[in-house]
This record gives C-alpha cells, structure tokens and sequence, in this order.
C-alpha cells in the first residue's frame, strides 16, 4: 500500500501550521485503482495538486490500489479496521455488494444545492447504469469504458481489405478474420482471462440477451442465445480458425497487437492512448460488430462514498468528486488514457475538440454509448461473475461443452442469489 501525498498538499500544511498552530485541515484518503495503461498516477496526482490549491482546507491522500478486486479489498479492510477511507473509485460493478454490507451512501444524501443536482444529472446515462440502484445514485461515473475493436490497418491493406472498412457483423468478423489468418499471424484476439465475463457480455449482447436482471437478483447464463453466443466465441479458434485456442491474456493481448500478431483485438478503450503511442502502424478504432443488435458492456470505476466519514468529509469528498469530473478534468482524462469523457460537457471543451479532430477514434467509444449496457453485476457478485467466469473459461478450452459449462454457472448463481429474490 502506497501513501501519495502531493507536494501541493505538504507545502499548503506547512504553511497553515506557521501561520495557525490550531489549524487543522479536513483530511480525505481516497484509494484509487491502477488497473488499465497509461499515465494514471501522474494525472491524478496533478487533479489533486490543483484541487488542494483551490481548497487549502482539504488535504488529499490517494492510496494507489493495484486493480480493481485489490482496491476493494483494501478499501473495505482499511474501513473495517479502523482505518477509514472517505472516498475511492472502484468497480462499477461492486455497488450491490457495498450497499449489501453498508459501506457507502447515496449521493442523493450528499448532494444539496441546485447546482450540486444539475451536476449529478448531467452524466451520460449508460454510465450512470451501473451506479443507480433503488431510485438512488450511488456510484459516479470516472474511469469509464466501452470495449472496442481495435484493428491493424497495413495488415488489411496487405490482405486486399479495405482499411476504412472494418467488420460490422459477425459475419464479416468471420470474412476478415480468414482473409487475415495467414503467415503465422491470426485474425483476431478476444482476451478471456482477467475479465472473461465483461467480455463474453459483448457476444450475449450482439445475440440479443443481457447475462442479469436489472435488479441484480438474476442471471440468465443458460437462455439458449447465451450458449449461442459463447459456442460463437469458442468456434472463432475451432471452427473458423481466426483465433488461437484456449486463453488468450488480458494483460498481454496489447502488445500482441501492437506487435503485430493479431489483425484485430477487442479491448477496453481504456488502452487506446497507449496503443497510440506504441503501434508503429497505421491503426483504427471501431465499434464491435453485432449480430441480433450491436451492443458492448459499459466498464471501469465509479466514485463512491463511504459511510464511516464526518459530515465535513462527505462535503469535501463532494467538492474533490465535481472537481475531478468537470468538463475540463474530464477531457484532460480522456486524452491521456482513451476511457470516455463521462459528460456531454467534456465533448464540448476546446482541448478535447482538438483531440478528437486531430485523432477521431478517440469519438468510438463515446458513440457506442448509444448502444451500450450496464456492465454484468449481481448480489454476491463475485462469486457470481466468478462462476461465470469459469464457465467462459471451461467451455473455450474445451473442457465442457459451452451448455455445460453455462449450465452448471446458472446452477451456482440461483443457489447464490436465492436469498436476495
């Protein structure tokens, strides 16, 4: 665990202790995830340093987490020790689990003023999904995702494709796979470790079927358009032979692509800075291709709040929250690591209009909102997802038959949320 305290924060105590010994300034922990590429630290450090300089009254220490399971472990052990955070991004996706064991509260508790309201509405609402529960917001949109198709442009050029035409369908995924599939070198990766279930929610979305209810309480890993769907999956490397068998790595597959070993890949658009400033080819950005209906799974962290803090901090995790997610904030995250600007706002500011006119894949993501659903999440959702988790992995190496393996998960998830029906 790693204690990032700015010089900001550091000079702007010493400087209160000279002139006050009896001031004492609101004190904030916020743990943060460090999960996706990209110059995350230094951004966020820099969003802190100028919101101390605007609020000389707060000081802010970021606790950087490692991914997103450990930064909930290490939020959650902090706070029941006695050791409490105000304030953390996490998981989208954790928010049943921490109203299940009451950590955090509504924003709708915090939120007061007229302008406070304007700003908890004015995110898009794909993002805002995963974080409504109840009537209540209890999640805000931060470090968020769409998965997008990333592709080789040279290598459909070399292939006799159109590199201004990437696959729309299914269909063509297969097409342009095959006609790429050759020299050693594969048509397209789809990771299936790390996040096997968010994934595997692209292909259940395509073929018209959501994994969960929208209150959390179902799953419906066993409808036969989600056996469909992962039989899909498992016979791009089988059958159609445009992937390689069995697992591909979530933490590699980047720079695979950037290598020159897949064609395609799908990933969360949270890596498209890096594989800007790594691939040494011609590259494009595209919305995934649908089947039934297109569609992608929202990703990332939200803000949250918890329970266990003064009325003071609630205030002041408040301010650093909307100073994080303005408009300008926004924009400057954006370019720096390719996750969406999570308000129409951020769109409209100067630097991130010249970004996008500059370099337009930075737009796909954004515009798949339009057809965008809430990420996979359930009551008792880590067991659940990964029991889910898996299944994917069971059926693509063939270790069950994808009925099989999405039967026995459904088995398991009803067992699970038996109690929260």
């Amino acid at each position: 665990m790693r204690n990032i305290v700015t010089s900001a924060a550091i000079a702007a105590g010493l400087m209160a202790t000279a002139a006050s010994p009896a001031f004492a300034a609101t004190e904030l922990t916020m743990y943060y995830p460090v999960a996706v590429g990209g110059p995350l630290t230094s951004v966020i450090d820099g969003m802190i340093e100028g919101f101390e300089a605007e609020n000389p009254d707060v000081k802010v220490n970021a606790i950087y987490a490692g991914n997103y399971d450990d930064t909930r472990l290490r939020a959650v052990s902090a706070i029941k020790s006695g050791d409490p955070a105000q304030l953390s991004v996490m998981f989208s996706i954790d928010v049943y689990d921490l109203i299940e064991q009451d950590l955090i509260v509504p924003f709708d508790d915090v939120v007061k003023t007229a302008e406070d309201k304007e700003w908890l509405n004015g995110f898009y609402p794909a993002l805002m999904a995963n974080g409504e529960v109840d009537g209540k917001t209890w999640g805000i949109p931060f470090q968020r995702s769409t998965i997008v198709m990333y592709y080789n442009k040279d290598m459909f050029r070399e292939a006799g494709l159109d590199p201004e035409m990437p696959p729309k369908t299914w269909e063509e995924l297969v097409t342009t796979g095959k006609a790429l599939s050759k020299d050693g070198k594969w048509g397209l990766m789809v990771p299936s470790t790390g996040y096997p279930y968010w994934m595997f929610q692209c292909f259940a979305i395509q073929n018209g079927k959501e994994l969960m209810s929208a209150d959390g309480t179902e799953t419906y890993f066993d409808d036969p358009a989600v056996v469909e769907a992962l039989e899909f999956w498992r016979g791009l490397a089988t059958e159609e032979k445009i992937m390689p068998e069995g697992t591909i790595e979530w933490g590699t597959l980047r720079q695979a692509f950037v290598q020159g070993q897949t064609a395609m890949m799908w990933h969360s658009t949270g890596n498209l800075s890096a594989v800007k400033r790594e691939a040494q080819f011609d590259f494009g950005v595209a919305m995934l291709p649908k089947h039934k209906q297109p569609g992608s799974p929202t990703g990332g962290g939200n803000f949250y709040l918890f329970k266990d803090s003064t009325d003071e901090q609630k205030e002041a995790s408040l301010a650093l929250i909307k100073y994080m997610t303005a408009p300008e904030r926004a924009a400057e995250w954006s370019i720096a690591t390719g996750y969406v600007g999570v308000t129409p706002d951020a769109y409209e500011t100067d630097a991130l209009k010249a970004y996008v006119a500059d370099f337009p894949p930075a737009l796909v993501a954004r515009d798949q909102l339009e057809v965008s659903v809430a990420e996979f999440s359930t009551y008792d959702t880590a067991r659940v997802r990964e029991g889910l988790n898996n299944a994917i992995q069971a059926a693509l190496t063939g270790e069950k038959t994808p009925e099989e393996a999405l039967g026995d998960a459904q088995a398991e998830a009803n067992r699970l949320l038996r109690a929260f029906h």
